[in-house]
Parts: structure tokens; sequence; C-alpha cells
């Protein structure tokens, strides 16, 4: 079997192995050099694929092998939320901690083929939604895998059972285990994405006029009583809107018109790149806010300062200058 016949067969599951991958791993960097890896073993195993199970399958089978190799020796990728309590100081000053494999987002437009097409939209996004992936690095690894491939899915035991090579009972087993740890750790809220309302688009309107003004008094407003901002590879998280407000006064760098925001969608949410103006007047990349729209107002902020995510968002190198 030549390389183009394989290419053309198997190309196709690209975006959906990616997806998977990723929900396994935390990370849209590793999951790319696993579907990298799962194409490479798959190419090298092709003229032996006899067509027992549909050629999707047996490429999942592949991912989640090497996922589960990959995750051997890898510890769990958490927020700052899963390593402690919220801070009653947020003007204190901030703790970095970049040894830590912190979890990253993915892109929207890596998730689906075709971003019109509004069933493999929903389906896509509410399995990697940030605060699900978050509950699944409490899983163990086959627990994680069992879980995805039973409940998302939608395989039989005994197909799980043959990629684990271990048993039908056993696979029930895990997957019990998987639902019960789950839920403690799951968040409440109801996962489904939906389009957002005229109400919504408002807010993110009002959410990047309040940022790049830097207007503490607005920005406070745009959150829920409970709101969570938190700021990988910082430890540091804080709960309500005043707090919020607090730690952006006291620890962003920025002055009033120093940002500038341009919209994105990361892991079926709306998001930010957002640029901060140097010494030069150019805006460069400073962090990448996702969020988690509660109603009209914003309930959870993840900021990722990981500038290397800026590409993989196709977020430009400096913020677009106005046009005349």
């Amino acid at each position: 079997m030549v390389l183009e016949d394989f290419a053309t067969a198997t190309d196709p599951y690209r975006r959906e192995l990616l997806a998977h991958c990723y929900r396994m791993l935390g990370s849209l960097h590793d999951a790319e050099d696993l579907v990298q890896e799962t194409y490479l073993r798959a190419w090298r195993a092709y003229d032996r694929f006899e067509g027992r199970s549909s050629l999707r399958t047996w490429l999942y089978k592949i991912a989640t092998t090497a996922c589960l190799t990959a995750l051997e020796n890898r510890k769990r990728r958490p927020l700052p939320t899963g390593l402690g309590g919220p801070s009653e100081m947020p003007g204190d000053e901030l703790v970095e901690r970049p040894e830590i494999p912190w979890l990253e987002p993915i892109p929207d437009s890596a998730l689906v083929d075709d971003p019109t097409d509004p069933a493999s939209v929903v389906s896509a996004r509410e399995t990697t939604r940030l605060a699900f992936v978050a509950a699944l690095q409490h899983l163990p690894a086959r627990q994680r895998a069992v879980l995805l491939l039973r409940e998302v899915f939608r395989w039989k035991a005994a197909e799980v059972a043959e990629v684990l090579g271990t048993s039908t009972a056993a696979v029930n087993s895990i997957l019990q285990r998987a639902r019960a740890q789950l839920a403690e750790v799951r968040p409440s809220q109801d996962d489904r994405p939906a389009p957002l309302t005229t109400a919504q688009q408002q807010l993110l309107d009002r959410y990047v006029a309040a940022f790049e003004a830097k207007d503490i008094s607005a920005i406070v407003q745009l959150f829920t009583a409970e709101a969570i901002w938190e700021m990988p590879p910082f430890t540091t998280w804080v709960r309500g809107p005043e707090q919020i407000g607090r730690l952006i006064e006291l620890n962003c760098p920025a002055g009033p018109d120093d940002m500038r925001l341009l919209a994105t969608r990361a892991n079926g949410q709306a998001a930010f790149g957002v640029y901060l103006r140097g010494a030069d007047g150019v805006f460069r990349p400073f962090q990448l806010q996702v969020l988690e729209l509660e109603g009209d107002a914003v309930g959870h902020a993840v900021v990722f300062f990981d500038l290397s995510l800026f590409p993989a968002f196709g977020l430009p190198a400096t913020y677009p200058e106005p046009r005349d």
C-alpha cells in the first residue's frame, strides 16, 4: 500500500485523533506529537491491517496505546485551582512554578474540519472544555482512557478490553471507579456548549473595552459573585469579582490603553489573545484568556502566559496596526 493511499484513507481522522490525544494528555503540544506518533505506527503496520474493525477504530486503538505509553512517566497537568485554595491577598507577590506541566488550551479550529457544522462542533467542544479536561487529569491514565472510549466514543466494553489487554469485567470496574472519581471534581454546571446570546456577545464587547482601558470598576462588574481567575504558571488564584479586580489592579503591568485584545475560541469557549504595549509602542503577545460564561457574566477565566500558544491559535506576532 503506497503512502498516497495511506494518507487518503487516514487523513480525515487527524483532527478527531488530535482531540482524543488532547483529552488524554491535557496538552496541545503533546497531543500533536502523539498524533504524529500514531500515524507513524499506523503507516508501519498498514500492510497488516485486515479490516476486522473500521479504520477509524484501528487508529483510535493505536492512538490510545501511544497515549498510555506516554503517560507512564508523566505527571498530571493541573490548573492552579487543582493545587490549593484561593488567595486572600491578591496584592501579594505572584508565585511562579514553571516546572509544573500545566494544562494547556486547544484552539477550536483544531477540533473540527467544518466549523459551520453545528453537530460536529457541539460534539467536539462539549468534551474538550477546560473544566472537563482538567477534571480528567485527576484520573489515572487507564481510567481516563476507559472513560473516554466508553462514554465519549461509545465503544463496547469488549472493544476497550482489547485495547487495554484486559477483561470486559475489568473494564467495567475501571469505568465505575472513573465515574465515581470524576463526579467528585467535575463542575456541576451543564458543560454542553451553546451559541452566544446577544447579551453574551455584548458582555464580551464590554470585556474588551474594560480591559483595554484597564477600568477596574468596569472589570469587576463583568464577573459572577463566585467567579474564579487563575493564571498558570502562577499558583495564585482568586475567587470573587472584587478579588479579581484587586489582582489585576495590583499585579498587571499594563496601564490604561496598554492592552489590546483579539478574539479567538479555545476549548469551545470564548477566548482572547491579549497584547501588551512595549516601550517602542508595539503591542506584543502577553497572555491568552479563556472564559467560561455563566448567563450574561463571566464565571471563570483561565489566563495562560505560555506565548508559544499564540501561533497555535493563529494569532499574529504583533497586534495588527489599524488601517487608515
